[in-house]
């Protein structure tokens, strides 16, 4: 039995049981997956160049899809996460000269939160929503920005590539992110819907919210967690309409 169709039954099991909700790929283009398996995406390479300007929200201690971006596309890329042992690994990795880290979190708007820890010590990223990983009771003051503010600080006006691992806040920032001035051509994000009781309709809600927008889901990864969208209407060229279910 191949890896590809041990994947596709456990996708099967994963939504049959409730586990996971379905999602459908609503335009084909080219996908690669870049970086490992525990912290990669599927991009559209094709319109990435090195003078793209890329941002990595959520980078806990693995910074592989970082480094697949800048190694493949020479480009600059923009790294933001307000977790302390995040940071503090941060400090200790032999960086690659294009990459820029920034010690806070990205919001719906700008201030400082309750930045709650994980329940467990041995893990990494906290999170602004309390959920069943983090202890409510166990913060620290974190610094956050609205995407607006972090545009306006680093002096862009557009932005090809966006990435969000952020721990389930993903549900309660997006509509923020898309009404945002900037314009955004491909969005990433790992969807945490098993962090919640209404965990699936959160990511219905979410995938409503981005197709209004204007956003086309192009590739799910195999844990059916990693989503990533393209700007149809930016990308019209290097995409086409399908109804190809991912299950």
């Amino acid at each position: 039995m191949t890896k590809q169709l041990l994947r596709r039954l456990k996708q099967k099991v994963n939504i049959l049981t409730g586990r996971k909700s379905p999602v459908k790929i609503e335009v084909e283009c080219k996908h690669e997956w870049y970086g490992n398996t525990y912290g990669g995406f599927y991009v559209h390479p094709d319109i990435l160049s090195k003078d793209s300007i890329v941002y990595s929200f959520g980078i806990g201690k693995d910074i592989s899809f970082d480094k697949a971006i800048i190694e493949k596309h020479d480009c600059h890329l923009f790294a933001f996460d307000p977790t302390p042992k995040s940071i503090n690994w941060i400090k200790k990795q032999q960086l690659p000269s294009k990459f820029r880290f920034f010690e806070y979190g990205i919001d719906s708007k700008s201030g400082f939160v309750n930045f709650n820890l994980p329940k467990n010590k041995n893990y990494v990223s906290g999170s602004v929503i309390n959920h069943q990983n983090v202890n409510e009771s166990d913060f620290i003051l974190a610094p956050m920005k609205c995407l607006t503010d972090v545009t306006n600080e680093l002096g862009h006006n557009y932005i090809d590539l966006l990435k969000m691992d952020i721990e389930g806040s993903e549900y309660e920032i997006i509509e923020s992110i898309l009404t945002s001035p900037v314009q955004i051509n491909q969005i990433l994000l790992e969807r945490h819907e098993r962090f919640f009781v209404d965990g699936k309709a959160k990511t219905a809600k979410l995938l409503k919210t981005l197709k209004d927008n204007g956003y086309a889901l192009f590739a799910v990864s195999h844990s059916l967690e990693e989503l990533s969208f393209i700007k149809i209407e930016t990308s019209a060229n290097s995409t086409r309409s399908t109804n190809k279910a991912t299950q």
